[in-house]
């Protein structure tokens, strides 16, 4: 693709004319290397500057049940089909979930994410964590998400009751390649849990996992998939190698491989809340603060759920020294 080519595109995003671009045309951008990928990037900036100004939110996860998922995700080290010596504990008590909450509030979080190991919750899992949503949301003006697994209706409307914002369900990876990452339930799934969170109410939060052994291709269709998905948030991760997983040798991506990807993500979905996530660091290095540039309006801060990261105050500073404002 041209940078005339690239130009015009970028002016059709922003006025309007044009919502999105083609798989064609994300195809041709991720052929960019080198000084052309900086073009990408500042066109992407330009997009997220028109629709999401210059505000930029943060969240913060609790690992709220640890280790021991009968899932066989391949890069998971809370999986069961995995010896990583991750820690392992059942939902945490109400009052912990909510004393986590206060505390991300006081380190100018602006998103809260309950995230639970695991298929899918019981009920009376479900009725704990929805009593700590409606304390946090009294005591808070935090937005309430929350990743439990699978939800069916009834379970997506508890949780919308009890004051749940966003839900969020990652798709991990395209579909055509899902086979690879994970054989212990069917994509389909994962795409019902982000439909009954939708009707529910919900805003939807759903993205991927970069850097598993996709090809761009994937990655592309994994972009197109969350677009006619319609979902509202779209984190990215990047793959962080953990010993004992079937992962463990995948080379890490290059930084500027990563902030390609990023700006794809962004032309593709010029509305959405592209969120960066686990594995920037070791991912993107000296780059964290790029992630702006190549089209995120969102950032994940503090520690994963098994890794950690930087301190929020380091994050907090960053995005203050970009002249950017936290929502």
């Amino acid at each position: 693709m041209t940078d005339k080519t690239l130009s015009t595109i970028t002016d059709e995003l922003l006025s309007g004319v044009r919502k999105t671009i083609s798989m064609t045309e994300a195809l041709a951008l991720s052929a960019r290397e080198g000084e052309d990928i900086l073009d990408l990037l500042a066109c992407a900036n330009q997009v997220r500057r028109r629709f999401k100004n210059n505000h930029v939110f943060s969240c913060v996860i609790t690992n709220a049940k640890s280790g021991r998922c009968s899932q066989d995700c391949a890069f998971c080290a809370q999986s069961a089909h995995h010896d990583t010596g991750v820690k392992i504990y059942p939902l945490l008590e109400k009052d912990i979930l909510v004393e986590n909450a206060l505390i991300a509030h006081e380190n100018g979080a602006t998103n809260y994410s309950m995230v639970t190991s695991g298929h899918m919750l019981s009920m009376p899992e479900i009725d704990r964590v929805c009593l700590a949503v409606a304390e946090i949301r009294e005591k808070t003006d935090l937005t309430v998400c929350a990743s439990l697994g699978e939800l069916n209706k009834d379970r997506a409307r508890q949780l919308k009751q009890s004051g749940v914002t966003n839900y969020h369900h990652n798709l991990e990876t395209a579909g055509s390649y899902f086979r690879e990452i994970c054989t212990t339930h069917d994509y389909e799934e994962d795409i019902e849990t982000i439909k009954e969170a939708s009707s529910a109410g919900l805003r939807v939060c759903s993205g991927g996992i970069l850097g598993l052994g996709e090809s761009w291709e994937q990655r592309i269709e994994l972009s197109m998939t969350l677009r006619d998905l319609t979902v509202e948030s779209i984190p990215l991760n990047f793959l962080n190698p953990i010993p004992g997983t079937r992962l463990e040798n995948q080379p890490v991506m290059k930084p500027m491989e990563a902030l390609k990807a990023i700006a794809i993500f962004r032309m593709m979905n010029p509305e959405k809340d592209i969120t960066i996530c686990g594995g920037r660091e070791i991912t993107l290095k000296d780059f964290q603060s790029w992630v702006f540039m190549a089209g995120a309006n969102g950032l994940m801060i503090g520690n994963y759920l098994t890794t950690q990261g930087r301190s929020m105050e380091m994050d907090r500073q960053m995005i203050q020294d970009l002249g950017l404002s936290v929502l």
